[in-house]
């Protein structure tokens, strides 16, 4: 793939990007793979790209029923941390935050990843003792965190509302100095240009309509551009879990429900760190451009639309001006919704499944973008060998059939929180 100058760029640029070549290949599909992973957002496009490199496989195809990264990985808030108390959840998401660490130079695309920290405010002296005790079991497990009082708090982040009067109290914050924020749009397109370079054929506009099967395993996928062939299927399609399989005759135990976010005007630099609040539901950082990214709760309702509804939009902003007065005046620019698949316990299904050469990739919750590279990982390793990963091992769809749960009660109203 050649490289471009900057001056190469500048002339692309006022030339109408004429001669630009395409970052990753528009292949034709072929009748057969070894392995085909529906789905063409973060998780999966991770997942061809760990399978390629790591296990060596080499007929893949990603297939997208519309065009790469247009869900959820490119309609979140690119929060990254790994702030997790319960085994299981714990290791998983500190090797995620590993291979985050090591994601440009591995992927040779810079994806933006900024560990600016993340400041979780505790509104209730309750949450303080709560975060004291996620803070001494992720001590226990080697990842950094402090536990702030309500003067370290007000030192780093001095434009909260501190006063007597404060809806919403500040009594003290969980702080993670490796977390932060990384560019979704180029998670997506650093994954899928260095899956292609490793002959992965991502095919776009192809929408899988059902499952063919052989001999009682699945054999191929019936598409929108006819029948394609593979001994191991995956599916990673965010909040249409429950609609893609169902097809196979899989009833999963994930709801979908509308998660909203929202982006100021730009401002100048204001949020050095993310701020979050557990109870209430709040979460804000300051992107590249200068616009504050802003979000909140669910929407109270399922559905698989990529649109909210108007309480949300009041709620999210009441609570910003309760937080922060100081942005009060800010225009919101534009919101967008993305489709959460929630499983009932709040951790991930990362699994193998009841049909012989499924595999499954669902219900995150509010955790999939800062899962991308563990989730793709440990999926590609549980597609490749038949078996899990140590690190996902916990994460079996047969968990809700045996009741072994990984309630997550994180920093949040509901389970594994932002």
């Amino acid at each position: 793939m050649k490289e471009y100058s900057g001056l190469q760029i500048i002339r692309h640029a006022l030339a109408g990007n004429l001669g630009w070549r395409r970052a990753w290949r528009d292949p034709g599909v072929k009748r057969e793979y070894d392995v085909v992973i529906i789905g063409g957002g973060g998780h999966g496009l991770a997942t061809a790209y760990y399978l390629a490199k790591n296990h060596g496989i080499k007929r893949i195809a990603v297939l997208e029923k519309g065009y790469l990264g247009g869900g959820n990985v490119g309609r979140n808030t690119t929060i990254v941390r790994s702030n997790y108390m319960i085994d299981g959840n714990t290791q998983f998401y500190d090797w995620s935050m590993q291979l985050w660490e090591g994601l440009s130079q591995e992927l040779n695309y810079n994806v933006m990843f900024s560990q600016r920290g993340q400041i979780t405010l505790a509104n209730t002296p309750d949450q303080v003792d709560s975060f004291a005790r996620r803070l001494n079991i992720m001590k226990l497990n080697g990842i950094d965190c402090e536990l702030w009082s309500r003067d370290q708090v007000r030192k780093a982040v001095p434009y909260l509302d501190y006063s007597d009067s404060a809806r919403f109290p500040v009594h003290g914050a969980m702080y993670q100095g490796k977390a932060g924020t990384a560019r979704h749009d180029a998670v997506a397109w650093g994954y899928a240009r260095a899956a292609d370079r490793l002959g992965v054929d991502l095919i776009q506009n192809c929408e899988v309509l059902g499952f063919l099967y052989e001999g009682g395993r699945v054999s191929g996928v019936n598409t929108s551009r006819g029948e394609i062939r593979a001994g191991r299927i995956g599916i990673s399609v965010a909040g249409s879990s429950g609609l893609v399989a169902a097809m196979a005759g899989l009833k999963l135990p994930i709801e979908s429900h509308v998660l909203q976010a929202f982006v100021t005007e730009p401002v100048k630099p204001l949020v050095d760190q993310v701020i979050a609040c557990a109870h209430p539901h709040f979460y804000i950082s300051q992107s590249d451009k200068g616009g504050l990214v802003i979000g909140g709760d669910l929407d109270g309702y399922n559905s698989y639309a990529q649109r909210g509804n108007f309480p949300v939009v009041a709620e999210v902003a009441q609570l910003a001006c309760s937080l922060m007065p100081c942005i009060s005046r800010l225009r919101l620019l534009r919101h967008w919704g993305g489709i959460m698949d929630m499983s009932m316990d709040g951790s991930p299904i990362i699994s193998t499944t009841p049909i012989s050469g499924l595999y499954l990739n669902a219900g995150w919750c509010y955790g999939g973008f800062k899962a991308t590279p563990a989730a793709g990982w440990t999926f590609a390793h549980t597609i490749a060998t038949g078996r899990p990963h140590e690190l996902n091992e916990k994460f079996s769809l047969g968990r809700f059939r045996t009741g072994a749960m990984l309630n997550e009660s994180g920093a949040g109203p509901n389970p594994n929180a932002h």
